[in-house]
């Protein structure tokens, strides 16, 4: 008896490390491997490690949306010139494929300008779009439209935008589009090449046959604690109806980024709250997958910020199990693997532990086709 269960159990360690290599795949697997998405979408949740997701869990009365997610993996986001990324070089591997250094926007460790998976998809034909509760030119939603060495480059980041309209964007900016030190106003610009521009009020002026952007603030839009409301949930259903127009798909990067900014706070109200509102954003994106039946969802962070715990409440130098207490370890990034949660055509490649550029690759393969030499 122990000699069949030792040769049972070394022949699961051996199925295991081939469904790894892929020597070994069952026909359901491979099949699921042939899908090809129409539509992606990526939902980045700046500084959103595991702690993060877990909020979602206990401090909100309905059932996290993250419950919808049965492929789940882990990325490790070391960058090319340090032990901890962030977020430039973090979303530069999501865009590009290629680890960079930090503050590096969509460019190579040796700087040098990589195709971005929105590029691609526009170059193939397919819509585009950007939402994002930071600026427009933030590390993250610019590390998908602009090639810059570093992310303080606010001004070449929109410039970036004015010269290669998308078909979607909302979140804040204004002033590096607008009252700008070099005097160029690439609102302007933006109109005079069709896009309908709005500055006060998500879909004020909108038109469903024009390209559309939202800035509605100078820089970063205000925190859910300050009033910031349904903006992400409704720009992001808001992109999903403009972009989903084009027959041969979109692509869309949404970010909740100031889940980033309530751990360099340490502040676990102002993360609770983000991650709420992140939380509703997946649920309307989660809706639309899934009636679709075409659209590979992708959820996960650049990395973790705060090295947050949800640990007992102290009392009188007791531990209360019965009350949870967000502490914090650091002001800044951690090391953490991040987790990676998929849904849709091709959701199983997400499953494992693996590099943060190879979600790249994991999200164009069967999406669109890259231009060889970009």
């Amino acid at each position: 008896m122990k000699k069949i269960f030792l040769v049972a159990i070394i022949g699961l360690f051996a199925f295991s490390a081939c469904q790894r290599s892929g020597s070994v795949a069952s026909s359901s697997v491979a099949a699921n491997r042939s899908q090809s998405p129409k539509n992606v979408i990526l939902l980045v949740g700046d500084g959103m490690g595991l702690t993060q997701v877990s909020t979602s869990f206990y401090f909100q009365d309905k059932p996290s949306n993250f419950l919808r997610f049965k492929h789940i993996g882990l990325h490790q986001n070391t960058p090319t010139n340090a032990k901890i990324t962030d977020s430039a070089s973090g979303a530069t591997a999501f865009s590009t494929g290629y680890k960079s250094f930090n503050g590096a926007i969509g460019v190579d460790g040796d700087s040098i300008s990589r195709g971005t998976i929105l590029e691609y998809a526009a170059r193939a034909g397919k819509s585009t779009g950007l939402v994002a509760t930071s600026s427009i030119t933030h590390a993250t939603p610019a590390s998908f439209f602009a090639h810059v060495p570093s992310r303080n480059q606010h001004e070449d980041i929109a410039m970036a935008m004015a010269e290669h309209p998308i078909d979607f964007a909302a979140g804040g900016g204004i002033k590096f589009f607008h009252n700008r030190t070099d005097s160029k106003d690439l609102l302007a610009t933006l109109s005079s090449k069709g896009v309908v521009v709005d500055t006060t009020k998500l879909g004020e002026h909108y038109t469903a046959s024009k390209p559309y952007v939202a800035f509605l603030a100078a820089d970063g839009m205000p925190p859910m604690t300050d009033g910031r409301g349904k903006f992400l949930p409704k720009a992001s259903e808001m992109a999903i109806e403009h972009l989903n127009q084009n027959d041969k798909g979109f692509f869309l990067m949404i970010e909740g980024s100031q889940i980033d900014w309530g751990g360099h706070a340490n502040d676990g109200t102002y993360i609770i709250e983000e991650m709420k509102d992140f939380d509703e954003t997946i649920g309307r994106v989660m809706d639309f997958a899934e009636k679709d039946g075409n659209t590979l969802v992708v959820i996960t962070a650049d990395h973790e910020t705060g090295g947050l715990a949800l640990s007992s409440l102290t009392t009188f130098g007791r531990s209360d199990y019965g009350q949870l207490n967000p502490t914090f370890s650091t002001g800044g990034h951690t090391a953490a693997l991040i987790p990676v949660f998929a849904y849709g055509p091709g959701a199983d490649r997400f499953m494992g532990i693996y590099q943060n550029n190879d979600i790249y690759g994991k999200m164009m393969e069967g999406f669109v086709k890259e231009t060889p030499g970009q």
